[in-house]
């Protein structure tokens, strides 16, 4: 019964902690379970009484009796209906109450796995596998089929095998020898649907796989759906899709035909435990062995069929429990990742100056990728430093060390003089704002967005951010103003939504990665505007190929293929020549930085403005 690392015993051990808080739960349910179990056996019970109680009237010498035939009737049918009436009662609030413990547990195994990604470094999310569509179905079928297996336990397996075990009894004390029998079918069934998990695992395994591939391949076509238009290809993703459905449906099909293979063969073992139970049961009346009667033969054969009524669900229910073998291993995965959780430090200190220095830094991607090589740089306190190179050259990487998304293998990176890893991250992050080229709007309106920066922030406080990014007026002019839909903005207007929220968090360090490359020539002044205004006595590091945005920083750090090639103020690299000078003269002649010059002095010269006066 195992499914890679984790086995049934392996799937308890990992629930137990989130059913022992509904115990009572627990209790109320194996109490029901008792009394409906003892419910089941009413009708094998009346039977075998009621067939024995006709047989002596229809055999007494006095004759047929209907008022004894009446009163025997009547018994019966109380019994049974009251019986029937009981039974609905106990199914309904043991249903009832399985079903609440079911959404309990799914709804504790839900914030749990959220709490515990939101605690995860980012390496976590980066590292092959864990890619969102994938993560997502590892998550949703895991909650899922675990929250299934309680299900299954208190309302399908609990039930069935207590009634089972209540039928074996009342079989053994009735006749040792039809016991038996009943007893030896039970471990044949169980051996062969062993035989049937072990040689499907492999399959079910593959069908895992194959509906995260699906879901991944969902989630690209999603968010690639503008590009795959443009360039007409909407039919090579649907074909893409397909191979990755016949694949699913191949394994799928040869998967299913084991096992109608090895159910045909567990109803098989179970209709010859049933014969063997009516002939044995048969003989011994005939011989008229001590307690035998005509009733005990329907006695006995309803009794196994409670005996077999487990069996006749257990495939299904092993079915159920295999496929929670297996998404559980992948859900408990992500609960158990202890080496994944973000490490912090406990240095907190008052002021935060934002004096950086990084030493022989190496630093490599999860997926493999090289991206710093022996990277040495020093960023001033209260000074504005760029990171320039071409894409790919590691700039971005070291904005993510120095907000300690990830940690370098090899090197030392300090703040202030202490080691980055000696910080307590969340107080080091309340320090830095950070503005990407492409950020994250949330589902909710735009004063709602704002405020994710300063969650204390007054309306007045969101106003004044709004303004400083130059989007309120743009705001004001929307139906519901800073109560719209954040997510019906613009690329750009959501891009000042972003630095808006930089600007009410008012941070002592600022990284800006990209900051205007969403937005327009008038709004790129304006916000450059903006930000020149808060990186006063600010420590700022940006990355930007615009020129305009590097040109007045105090520092300059060149990277190529994740090393630090040049280094110094504008004028200085740029007399260095090298990689620098190509992207900024690159960067003048893309813009026409000669005509752009030109046609401002033929409108500003003298004779222009004499023309214009005419």
């Amino acid at each position: 019964m195992l499914s890679g690392r984790m086995n049934i015993w392996g799937l308890l051990r990992n629930m137990i902690p989130y059913v022992l808080p509904y115990r009572w739960l627990i209790v109320i349910t194996l109490v029901l379970t008792l009394v409906g179990s003892m419910m089941a056996q009413v009708n094998a019970v009346v039977l075998d009484r009621a067939v024995d109680a006709i047989n002596a009237l229809i055999q007494q010498s006095g004759g047929f009796s209907w008022g004894s035939a009446m009163r025997i009737l009547v018994v019966i049918t109380v019994i049974l209906l009251g019986k029937e009436v009981v039974g609905a009662v106990v199914t309904f609030f043991q249903r009832y109450y399985g079903e609440r413990m079911r959404i309990l547990v799914s709804r504790d195994l839900s914030l749990k796995v959220v709490e515990r990604m939101l605690s995860f470094r980012m390496a976590f999310f980066s590292s092959e596998g864990n890619e969102t569509g994938k993560l997502q179905s590892r998550i949703d079928r895991g909650i899922m089929s675990l929250s299934n297996t309680v299900n299954n336990f208190f309302i399908e397996i609990l039930p069935l095998f207590t009634s089972a075990l209540l039928a074996l009894i009342l079989m053994f004390a009735a006749n040792v020898f039809v016991g038996l029998v009943a007893l030896l079918i039970v471990p044949l069934y169980f051996w062969v649907t062993y035989i049937q998990a072990s040689k499907m695992k492999g399959g079910r395994k593959g069908i895992f796989s194959s509906h995260q591939a699906v879901s991944q391949g969902i989630l690209n076509i999603i968010e690639s759906i503008t590009v795959i238009k443009s360039f007409n290809r909407e039919q090579i993703e649907a074909e893409r899709q397909a191979g990755i459905q016949r694949s699913m449906t191949d394994l799928q099909l040869n998967t299913r035909k084991k096992a109608y293979m090895f159910n045909g063969l567990k109803s098989f073992l179970e209709q010859i435990g049933t014969v063997l139970i009516i002939i044995l049961t048969a003989y011994l009346v005939l011989i008229d062995y001590p307690g035998m009667s005509i009733g005990k033969i329907m006695y006995h054969v309803m009794l196994f069929a409670n005996v077999s009524a487990p069996i006749r669900q257990l495939h299904r229910i092993y079915d159920d429990m295999n496929d929670a073998l297996i998404y559980a291993e992948g859900f408990f995965g992500i609960l158990h990742a202890d080496d994944e959780v973000e490490q912090t430090g406990k240095h907190k200190p008052q002021e935060v100056r934002g004096d950086f220095e990084l030493q022989n830094v190496d630093f490599t991607y999860p997926n493999g990728t090289k991206a710093l090589r022996n990277v040495s740089l020093r960023i001033a306190k209260g000074k504005i430093t760029a990171l320039v190179g071409l894409s790919g050259a590691g700039k971005s990487t070291i904005v993510n060390l120095l907000d300690k998304f990830f940690q370098p293998q090899q090197g030392s990176i300090r703040l202030d003089g202490v080691e980055l890893s000696e910080w307590d991250t969340a107080w080091l992050r309340e320090n830095i704002g950070l503005v990407l080229q492409k950020n994250h709007i949330f589902d909710g309106t735009i004063e709602e967005n704002i405020r994710y920066g300063n969650p204390l922030a007054t309306h007045d406080d969101v106003i004044k951010a709004a303004r400083q990014a130059y989007i309120y007026d743009q705001i004001m002019q929307l139906p519901h103003g800073f109560e719209t839909d954040a997510l019906q903005l613009s690329g750009g207007q959501q891009q000042r939504i972003a630095i808006a929220r930089m600007f009410i968090k008012n941070p002592p360090i600022i990284f800006l990665d990209e900051p205007t490359a969403s937005l327009d020539a008038i709004a790129t002044e304006q916000i450059k505007a903006s930000i020149d205004a808060i990186k006063q006595g600010r420590t700022v590091v940006i990355i930007s190929h615009n020129i305009g945005q590097i040109i007045d920083a105090d520092q300059i750090y060149v990277l190529q293929q994740g090393r630090v090639v040049q280094h110094g103020n504008p004028v200085e690299v740029y007399q260095q020549g090298g990689i620098y000078k190509d992207i900024f003269d690159a960067s003048a002649r893309s813009m026409n930085v000669d005509k752009i010059a030109s046609t401002i002095a033929s409108a500003t010269s003298p004779l222009s403005q004499v023309k214009d006066e005419r």
